[in-house]
């Protein structure tokens, strides 16, 4: 850590979860990096955290290229000396389509980023983490719901979020014998710029549209930080956080 505060990276920083995972670690007392695609975003919501003294910095990154990545968690260890939590948690998605509708462009974009760019995340932070002194770190994946039930039309985004529960698991596996505990939040219908249309209406597995519940993404980011001030001795595997009205459990 460096001399007063923890480490944290949050990719996907720019908006949504992302940006409010990463304002509430910056309040919480963690140095925050803030990675995306763009800088702007990233600069927006450090000053829309507010004056703190933890310090915060904005790297730009494609997740999905892995010298992107290995750049930016060069510029942590620089900064910083260590890293102490990492939130998987950039992704992106393609509209609502079925199988034979979809294009191999988008599927390989949203396994890029979805899959491939937390593992790139999680392959640079481990190596980080077991070099470390002390050793060690946490790695949390934001699996969203789609890691437990698809919605229609979803077919990339789910198969990149079960992906997700198994890297999941596997790195919890590895990360034993070096003090790495990795763990899941599973998401649901939390109120960002991504569910506006739930107030309006979304496709049910049963054919028909419906509006669905959202909630504060307050709750989620308290979460967040919930999980990363564990100490190493203990993993929040999985957990799930949603709109308690959601239809979830009647999905499929």
């Amino acid at each position: 850590m460096t001399a007063d505060h923890k480490v944290a990276l949050v990719t996907g920083a720019g908006s949504g979860i992302g940006k409010h995972a990463a304002m509430a670690l910056l309040k919480a007392g963690y140095a925050t990096v803030l990675t995306g695609r763009r800088l702007r975003p990233l600069e927006e919501s450090i000053k829309e955290a507010g004056a703190t003294e933890t310090p915060a910095l904005a790297v730009t990154c494609d997740v999905g290229n892995a010298n992107d990545v290995a750049s930016l968690f060069s510029k942590i260890e620089q900064k910083f000396g260590r890293l102490d939590v990492l939130f998987n948690n950039a992704g992106t998605n393609v509209p609502p389509l079925t199988p034979d509708e979809i294009t191999p462009e988008q599927w390989a974009t949203v396994i890029s980023v979805n899959l491939t760019g937390a593992f790139h995340c999680t392959r640079e932070a481990f190596k980080m983490m077991k070099r470390q002194k002390p050793m060690g770190g946490r790695i949390i994946n934001n699996g969203s719901i789609s890691a437990q039930s698809p919605r229609p039309g979803s077919a990339p985004y789910t198969a990149s979020k079960h992906a997700i529960t198994g890297l999941t698991k596997s790195t919890s596996l590895d990360g034993r014998p070096f003090d790495i505990a990795c763990g899941q939040i599973d998401i649901g219908n939390a109120a960002t710029d991504m569910t506006t249309a739930m107030a309006v209406g979304v496709p049910q597995a049963n054919g028909t549209m419906a509006v669905e519940p959202t909630m504060d993404v307050k709750h989620v980011a308290d979460a967040v930080v919930h999980m990363a001030g564990l100490p190493l001795d203990v993993n929040i595997q999985f957990i799930t956080v949603m709109a308690t009205k959601m239809p979830l459990v009647g999905r499929g």
